[in-house]
C-alpha cells in the first residue's frame, strides 16, 4: 500500500511539471498583450527653428525636418540643421532625426527641378548620391519623402527605390508622409521600400475651399484614412502612423478661411485647450488628440506623426504632452525603431 502510495506521489508531481511547462501563466501572457510599443514623429519646419528650446524633444521618438528640396542640380537647399540637432539629441539621445524632402506647397521652380531630377531616370543616380551625402554629412538618421499631388510625377517610384537602396546600404531609414489618397504614379515596390508611413490625415477641408466650414481633421476622416491605408491598400498596421494636426481652420466667409494654430486657441482661452471648436474655427483639443492616440493603438498602429511641433502649447495645456501620457496610461511603451 505504502508503495502505491509513493508511485502516485511521484505520478503527481511528475504530471505537475509537465503541465505547468505548457501553461501560460496568466501574468505572463498580461506581459506579453502588454508589451506594445509606438512611435511619436514630430515634424519641425524651417521657419519654427526658433522654438528648438521650448520642444520637449524627450516626448518623441522621431524628428522630421523640414523641408529640403534640391536646386536644378540636385543639391539640397536647406538652412543649417546642425543647432537643431544638437539640440535634439542633448534633450534625447535616443531620438531618430530624419531630413523631409518637399512639401506640400512646392514653388514652380522647385516643381521643375523635381520633376527634371526623377522624372529623367538619367538623372537620379547623381541625384540619390546627393542625398546620402547629405544625410551622411549632417549625421542623420534617415530621409521622409514627401511629395504630394501633381509632384508625385511619373519618377516618383523609380527615384523612391533607388533611394531606399542607397540609404540601406548605409542603414538608414526611409518613411513618406502620404494624404488619404493613392497617387496612382506610386507602385507596390515603392510602397513596399519605405519603412514606415505616416497618414496625413488631417486638411479635409480648409482655405482652398472656404465654402465647406467644418472640422478638417475629426476621428471619423481618421479612421477613414486607416481604413484606406490598412485594409484597402495593405499596408500593414505597424507601418502606418498616425498624423495628427496642431493646427486648424478659421471660416471668416464663404469666400475666405485662415489657419491658426492650436497654441493661437490656448492664449485666447485655456478653456479652448478642451475644444474642438470655437464659433467657425476647427481644430483638434486634447480629448480628441487622445482620442486618436487610443484609436491607433486600438488599430495596432505604429504610432502618432505630429504637423507640427511649433504650433503646439508649451504649457501645461501641450498637445505632444497628452500624446505621450495618453500612450503610458494605455500601457504602450514609447521607442524608437
Amino acid at each position: 500500500m505504502g508503495r502505491r502510495v509513493a508511485l502516485y506521489l511521484i505520478f503527481v508531481i511528475t504530471m505537475s511539471c509537465s503541465t505547468d511547462d505548457l501553461i501560460v501563466r496568466p501574468e505572463d501572457d498580461d506581459m506579453e498583450q502588454g508589451a506594445k510599443e509606438a512611435r511619436i514623429v514630430g515634424y519641425l519646419p524651417t521657419y519654427r527653428f526658433s522654438l528648438s528650446e521650448s520642444i520637449v524633444y524627450e516626448k518623441l521618438t522621431h524628428l522630421n525636418l523640414a523641408f529640403a528640396n534640391p536646386d536644378s542640380d540636385g543639391n539640397l537647399v536647406m538652412p543649417s540643421i546642425a543647432s537643431i540637432v544638437s539640440d535634439a539629441r542633448s534633450a534625447n539621445p535616443n531620438i531618430v532625426i530624419c531630413l523631409s524632402l518637399a512639401g506640400g506647397a512646392l514653388s514652380d521652380e522647385q516643381a521643375t527641378n523635381w520633376s527634371n531630377l526623377i522624372d529623367d531616370g538619367s538623372n537620379i543616380p547623381d541625384f540619390v548620391v546627393k542625398i546620402v551625402d547629405y544625410v551622411l554629412d549632417n549625421d542623420l538618421d534617415g530621409i521622409d519623402v514627401d511629395l504630394e499631388w501633381d509632384h508625385v510625377t511619373p519618377g516618383y517610384s523609380p527615384f523612391v527605390l533607388a533611394l531606399n537602396t542607397a540609404l540601406d546600404a548605409h542603414d538608414k531609414l526611409l518613411t513618406a508622409a502620404l494624404p488619404q489618397t493613392r497617387f496612382a504614379n506610386i507602385t507596390d515596390e515603392a510602397l513596399a521600400a519605405y519603412d514606415f508611413i505616416n497618414i496625413m490625415s488631417y486638411d479635409a477641408t480648409g482655405p482652398w475651399n472656404p465654402s465647406s466650414p467644418g472640422q478638417h481633421s475629426s476621428l471619423q476622416f481618421s479612421k477613414d484614412g486607416i481604413n484606406l491605408w490598412k485594409n484597402s491598400i495593405g499596408i500593414p498596421s505597424e507601418k502606418l502612423t498616425l498624423g495628427v494636426p496642431f493646427y486648424g481652420y478659421e471660416f471668416i466667409s464663404p469666400t475666405e478661411a485662415t489657419a491658426f494654430t492650436f497654441n493661437d486657441m490656448v492664449r485666447i482661452d485655456e478653456s479652448y485647450a478642451n475644444l474642438n471648436n470655437v464659433g467657425n474655427a476647427y481644430y483638434n483639443g486634447i480629448p480628441t488628440i487622445k482620442a486618436k492616440v487610443g484609436l491607433a493603438n486600438d488599430e495596432n498602429l505604429g504610432g502618432i506623426m505630429i504637423w507640427e511641433l511649433g504650433q503646439d502649447s508649451f504649457d501645461e495645456y501641450s498637445l505632444l504632452s497628452a500624446i505621450h501620457s495618453e500612450y503610458n496610461s494605455l500601457g504602450v511603451t514609447i521607442t524608437n525603431e
